[in-house]
């Protein structure tokens, strides 16, 4: 996810309600493979407090997490926050 390569992924957070609670989803990573999606999903539960998992291609994290989730990406990741695609559903 370095921002000097205009093909790498730009990751797509969303915050979904399920059962009445909040569920922040990261897509479009899935070309990292699944070894890799698992170390950020597990890095990132870590730096936040909370639980989550990895589903088809997908991070999901438990709570609104959006705004930590692209500010740790920003400097783990020397991704900016243009680059994220993010919305509430």
């Amino acid at each position: 996810m370095s921002r000097d390569n205009p093909r790498s992924p730009k990751p797509k957070i969303r915050l979904e309600k399920r059962c009445g609670k909040a569920v922040t989803v990261i897509a479009g990573l899935h070309t990292y493979g699944e070894i890799r999606l698992n170390n950020i999903a597990r890095e990132l539960k870590s730096t936040l407090g909370t639980g989550g998992t990895v589903k088809n291609g997908t991070i999901e994290i438990q709570g609104d997490k959006i705004a930590p989730v692209i500010k740790w990406f920003a400097e783990k990741h020397s991704c900016p926050a243009k680059d994220f695609v993010s919305s509430r559903s």
